[in-house]
């Protein structure tokens, strides 16, 4: 981070428009992450009924796109908690 970049503690955020040209996947995982806050991806892939490497890819496309923010979770650090940080 340089001198002149402002320092915030929210994370980048998308819009709708970022996910429209996104893979079925992605758009999916993004709807449910808006019903429902914050979860895993096992929680994602339980709740889309998609395949756990479809989950991870909308994940990274959604996290390219700076709609989905990821964080460790307190509870087992070996999982990472997905919130939908559209505006």
């Amino acid at each position: 981070m340089s001198a002149t970049e402002p320092r915030t503690s929210e994370p980048p955020t998308g819009s709708w428009d970022d996910v429209r040209d996104l893979p079925p996947s992605a758009k999916l995982v993004a709807k449910v992450l808006e019903y429902n806050d914050t979860l895993t991806q096992s929680q994602l892939a339980e709740e889309t009924l998609l395949p756990p490497r479809t989950v991870r890819y909308a994940l990274n496309r959604l996290e390219e796109e700076n709609v989905v923010h990821s964080r460790f979770s307190f509870s087992d650090a070996r999982k990472r908690l997905y919130t939908l940080t559209v505006e």
